[in-house]
């Protein structure tokens, strides 16, 4: 399979970029994304030019690291799969395909597809953490009372692999899915009660203080997800928002 590969190249956070072309040969369909970038990246080489950079990490899905804007989509054409999950069989012979980092003033550019996404580690450190000492505490699996529709909803929200493409797809660059996703899976479950109100206000507060936007209620955020993390968790942050600044 042959491809015209239209890759955003940008030497520094400072630099300007541009799209930059490159024809490519002998892409197999079973080939992951970023197996289709090293391909490239392996020619660039031997011809004695700058590969391109692109973050990655596991190549399974879990770490979230393989963030890339793949023809206006975040991850690409497929749905619930991160860019390391999606397959070259997805597209077709002589396609061209548009490759960026995700754009957003929070996350500003590394390198060419390399982004620096530290704003949600510190959303995350902001109240992301519980109190109650679980580490090796197994008795309280079985001591405490959590009801099994609580415990899915805390699951499903703790799947969350702060990928970033929430925040791609929203076009006000949004973080409100992930911070939700983050305060849900505490604020369902007791070990959770502790820091509940200091948790959602810190939070809140962090993700505006980055610079991310606020919820366009469109759903882009859901359908590009690659965990497909529900919107009921935003309305249930928005719950806990309302509740922890009446208590203040």
């Amino acid at each position: 399979m042959k491809l015209n590969l239209k890759i955003w190249r940008q030497a520094n956070a400072t630099a300007k970029g541009s799209m930059q072309t490159y024809p490519i040969d002998g892409v197999e369909g079973d080939m992951s994304f970023l197996e289709m970038l090293d391909v490239l990246n392996e020619k660039l080489i031997n011809d004695g030019d700058e590969p391109v950079v692109f973050d990655h990490d596991c190549r399974e899905g879990i770490c979230g690291s393989c963030s890339l804007q793949i023809n206006g989509e975040p991850h690409g054409p497929d749905r619930l799969v991160t860019t390391c999950q999606l397959h070259m069989r997805k597209f077709s012979d002589g396609d061209t395909l548009t490759i960026e980092p995700f754009r957003a003033k929070a996350f500003p550019v590394i390198k060419d597809l390399m982004i620096d996404r530290s704003a949600f580690d510190r959303i995350q450190q902001a109240g992301g953490y519980i109190s109650v000492n679980t580490s090796g505490n197994t008795i309280d699996a079985n001591a405490i009372p959590v009801e099994k529709e609580n415990a899915d909803d805390a699951f499903y929200a703790a799947t969350c692999i702060g990928c970033g493409a929430c925040v791609a797809a929203c076009k006000n660059a949004s973080a409100m899915l992930f911070t939700s996703a983050k305060v849900s899976q505490y604020a369902l479950l007791p070990q959770g009660q502790v820091e509940a109100t200091t948790r959602v206000l810190n939070m809140v507060e962090q993700m505006d203080n980055e610079g991310f936007g606020n919820c366009t209620n469109t759903g882009a955020c859901e359908v590009e997800c690659p965990k497909g993390i529900s919107l009921e968790n935003i309305a249930r942050m928005n719950r806990e928002y309302l509740s922890a600044s009446l208590k203040g």
